[in-house]
């Protein structure tokens, strides 16, 4: 089964907001490192699967992008482009963990992104995305809870990941985990004291770490046809089409961090199977990638 387009297999990362004073400074291209462009082909079948030629459904680019935020990434994936900016800000530890901070995740699917969404409350889709976000932010442990505590019962960092997409072309789950991941991973957050004598929080903008990021949990997504054909990396059109998808997250131990699939048609034992080894190959591919940029960005 031919597909109708293919999505991009090349990754680029930046971070240099500095350049980047309004919408669309923040959205230009330049200082972007951009890799390889990928031949775009009409797909090949092989035992059942249609896949993109040359690695398929890595990132097409990744960049720091939004001056405004303490860590962002602008990610496109095919046609679909994802914007992820987090902000840190001080609240109260939770009352039954005083020793952590917290991690809030928002997904945002507005009509500017595809004429199938309308303007007012969160869409199905778009509340589904950000609650499949926020597990695997907990399942996967990427930022551990306890790292955001700056004083036990008294201060802690709360991290809002804003997700706002851009252009929808399907596929939201991986370009959306891929942003996180990214953003995440330009966060820098100044060192912050109690002094005991006012019981205040005292910041020093001079002093800025890296957060930890202890796990790069990464999507892959099928979309599924009758459990006869199944293609990785799907566009819109093919998640339309489909008879039902599924999206696997595993991190860099090939460990299962997250598994969803929402409804559709079933899946054998070994097709399942066959999914989550193709998932770790990809996550290889991708981490790859995503740490060379990171890297040569860290070392500007």
């Amino acid at each position: 089964m031919p597909r109708a387009q293919e999505h991009g297999s090349c990754t680029s990362l930046t971070q240099d907001p500095s350049e980047c004073p309004g919408l669309e400074a923040r959205l230009a291209t330049g200082g972007r490192r951009r890799g390889r462009p990928r031949r775009r082909s009409a797909g090949r079948k092989n035992g059942g699967w249609v896949q993109n030629c040359g690695t398929a459904g890595v990132l097409q680019e990744i960049s720091g992008s939004i001056s405004t935020a303490d860590g962002s990434a602008l990610v496109k994936l095919g046609n679909t482009t994802v914007i992820c900016g987090v902000k840190a800000e001080f609240a109260a530890p939770p009352v039954d963990a005083p020793d952590r901070g917290y991690v809030v995740p928002n997904v945002d699917l507005p009509p500017l992104c595809s004429s199938r969404f309308r303007t007012g409350p969160p869409g199905e889709e778009a509340q589904v995305t950000s609650q499949f976000i926020a597990d695997i932010v907990d399942n996967s442990q990427i930022i551990k809870k306890e790292d955001l505590c700056i004083s036990p019962g008294k201060l802690a960092w709360v991290l809002y990941c804003d997700l706002i997409c851009l252009d929808y072309d399907g596929n939201i789950l991986d370009a959306c985990t891929f942003a996180l991941l990214a953003a995440l991973k330009n966060v820098q957050l100044p060192e912050v004291t109690i002094n005991e004598e006012t019981a205040l929080a005292e910041v020093n903008l001079k002093k800025k770490s890296y957060l930890n990021v202890r796990t790069n949990p990464v999507a892959t997504s099928f979309a599924v046809f009758d459990d006869t054909l199944l293609i990785v990396d799907p566009t819109g059109e093919e998640e339309h089409l489909s008879t039902g998808t599924l999206t696997v997250v595993t991190d860099e131990d090939g460990k299962l961090c997250c598994l969803h699939k929402p409804g559709g048609s079933g899946l054998t034992g070994a097709k399942l199977q066959d999914c989550m080894s193709r998932a770790v190959t990809r996550h290889k591919e991708v981490s790859k990638l995503l740490d060379e940029v990171i890297q040569s960005m860290k070392h500007k």
